[in-house]
């Protein structure tokens, strides 16, 4: 055996593409940071834990079409 065939037994086949381009894995990321810090500001104002919940979601779904724009 060669060591390209070495490598490629090892890590796969060349071709396969990655689960998530870097593009997404960052605009997800950041997107579940802005909604985590939503969630938490929201919960220290004293609403019920539900409500700090659904703020953090909403506000991390309604920022994915913003940063897919900005973060390119």
């Amino acid at each position: 055996m060669t060591n390209t065939q070495n490598q490629h037994s090892a890590n796969g086949p060349a071709s396969e593409p990655p689960f998530l381009s870097l593009h997404t894995a960052v605009v997800l990321l950041a997107a579940l940071a802005i909604g985590l810090a939503i969630g938490v500001l929201t919960a220290f104002t004293g609403v019920p834990g539900a409500a700090a919940v659904i703020a953090g979601l909403t506000t991390t779904g309604a920022s994915i079409p913003v940063l897919r724009s900005l973060i390119r």
